[in-house]
């Protein structure tokens, strides 16, 4: 395995992430016996607009200094991850599909510069067990698995993908600053 490549399963205690996992892919009772949905918006575009046939579902946590209501869902995440500054928190949702389909490689802040990029991290968080999949531009691939991170320097591109055998694959990413 790759030494800039971080592999934590079990990341967080059981409890916590069942918690996080409850709130995220199922529907929540409030204490008023009212269903609370967890707010996923529509995305049209994965990597390619003119691709028709790909989409996501996306949530985003926090973004550019404006946090949502929702980020406190991740505060045991957080706690862990312990980042100095954060650009941004996205949960990602695909839909089975036929085959499992790659995505294209990416950065996810490709408006900085390569060497600012180094200066970054990126944390995927696994919410369910699929046979979708994390793929670095080495051809590395980390298996989603539930409660498990994934860190690595924000420079390294990777794509995410489909899965076949769950309804859903979903993951959170994080994009932030961390002392070295």
């Amino acid at each position: 395995m790759r030494t800039d490549i971080k592999i934590k399963d079990n990341f967080l205690p059981q409890e916590k992430f069942d918690e996080i996992q409850k709130i995220i892919c199922l529907d929540k009772w409030n204490d008023d016996n009212d269903c609370v949905r967890f707010p996923w918006t529509y995305n049209k575009i994965i990597d390619d607009e003119y691709d028709l046939d790909k989409f996501q579902f996306i949530h985003v946590f926090y973004e550019r200094c404006e946090p949502l209501e929702t980020l406190s869902i991740l505060n045991p995440v957080t706690e862990l991850l312990r980042p100095v500054s954060v650009f941004r928190i996205k949960a990602n949702l695909l839909t089975r599909t036929p085959e499992i389909i790659e995505n294209k490689l990416h950065v996810d802040m490709n408006f900085l510069s390569e060497e600012k990029l180094k200066q970054w991290t990126t944390s995927i968080f696994y919410i369910n067990t699929n046979n979708g999949y994390t793929k670095f531009e080495d051809g590395t691939k980390v298996n989603s698995v539930a409660n498990r991170m994934l860190t690595f320097p924000a420079n390294m591109k990777h794509t995410g993908t489909s899965c076949t055998d769950e309804k859903t694959r979903v993951v959170i990413n994080f994009n932030y600053y961390e002392l070295q």
